[in-house]
């Protein structure tokens, strides 16, 4: 057997606290606090883009990200949001799908009902399956609906348009629609 190593116990983990008349009011919120990187919650890039502001000084380049996040069992969320660099721009899209999630109503590994949406130009059209039959959906509707944890669906972009963002704000408005019987 491996002896454990037993380090003395340090007081570097003392929280972070604001100078103020009483000295022990708590620091700002979320100052020194490290995210839970394993909550459960999966999360996938849909779209990255480079965009550009024409100013009067010139153009001002930054990145739009677009990505989903789900945890398989019935929670799917769609965050939109820009950055200066890709990984900034991931980061807060990430954080933005989190907090903006919905539940979805999943009924033996499928949707309860057939649903359409229209969300701008993009037209969804999903469709319940039988047990077996998986995943009949392309693009952002499959990884919309592999991150909600729809085993069995047919979908169909009805649209011409083949923009990543409209389907995907087309198929969460579908999703929403859900009710159960």
């Amino acid at each position: 057997m491996a002896e454990e190593i037993k380090q003395p116990i340090t007081n570097n983990a003392r929280p972070a606290f604001n100078k103020s008349n009483d000295g022990f009011r708590p620091a700002k919120r979320g100052f020194g606090r490290k995210q839970e990187a394993n909550d459960g919650i999966d999360s996938k890039m849909l779209d990255l883009a480079r965009v550009t502001r024409v100013t009067g000084g010139g153009k001002r380049m930054s990145f739009r990200a677009v990505v989903v996040a789900g945890d398989k069992k019935s929670k799917i969320g769609i965050g939109i949001d820009k950055g200066k660099d890709v990984s900034q721009a991931i980061e807060k899209a990430t954080a933005r799908a989190k907090k903006n999630m919905i539940n979805v109503v999943i009924v033996d590994g499928t949707i309860p009902h057939q649903v359409e949406a229209k969300v701008g130009p993009a037209v969804i059209l999903l469709k319940p399956q039988k047990k077996g039959r998986g995943l009949v959906a392309g693009g952002a509707v499959r990884t919309i609906c592999e991150l909600a944890g729809i085993k069995n669906i047919s979908s169909k972009i009805l649209s011409g348009s083949k923009n990543k963002l409209n389907n995907a704000r087309a198929t969460m408005e579908a999703l929403r629609k859900l009710k159960a019987r």
